[in-house]
């Protein structure tokens, strides 16, 4: 096991910017408006990861506007919709928005079983397991990803398909790639916090 965030420090990333500029807390971090998103330092294939975030307790916005945050990954340092796998995070406590777009959605592809949100401002879990896809030595797809996600440990997807890169606009890609970085989406004006993580090689 490797942990990634024990919130101490935040050693095990990399800020797009730079250094990390996100808000360091009492064992906790928190989004820093405008200031980009965190990239793991080590690169990741197949893993199993644990993370725990809580949005906002002072609810602002609606739909995507509230609470947006993501986890990525295989998202490379400053290539948008190339590489990248998002299990979205967003404030869905009675909030509506568009069904692959909720709460633990596999962006933009699978909708979750279930609305396992907890009330705005209560810390939550995710229990991801990530099986990359694999490509050939042409750079064809040979075997798709899949993810298996918990959220507040209920299952909300199981072994379902990643169908490539999870755009926000336009069909998913499928461009050859390597192991990558874990990223957490630094999304707009969301003051998304997190605590608590660590990943499990699988391969």
């Amino acid at each position: 096991m490797i942990i990634l965030f024990d919130g101490t420090n935040l050693d095990s990333w990399i800020h797009e910017n730079g250094e990390p500029k996100w808000d360091l807390n009492d064992g906790y971090m928190t989004v820093k408006p405008g200031s980009g998103g965190l990239y793991t330092k080590q690169l990741f294939g197949d893993c199993q990861l644990h993370i725990e975030f809580r949005t906002p307790s002072q609810v602002k916005g609606e739909g995507q506007g509230r609470g947006n945050s993501g986890i990525y990954f295989m998202q490379e340092m400053g290539v948008k919709g190339d590489v990248g796998y998002e299990v979205q995070v967003l404030d869905s406590y009675e909030n509506r928005t568009y069904s692959n777009g909720q709460a633990s959605s596999i962006y933009k592809q699978h909708i979750p079983l279930v609305n396992a949100s907890k009330k705005p401002g209560e810390w939550q879990s995710y229990d991801i397991i990530f099986e990359a896809p694999e490509f050939d030595l042409n750079g064809n797809k040979i075997k798709s990803g899949y993810f298996t996600v918990f959220h507040n440990g209920i299952l909300i997807h199981n072994h379902v398909e990643i169908l490539g890169t999870t755009e926000n606009v336009g069909p998913p890609k499928n461009n050859a790639h390597g192991d990558g970085p874990i990223s957490l989406q630094n999304h707009c004006c969301s003051q998304v916090s997190f605590k608590n993580i660590w990943v499990r090689k699988l391969d």
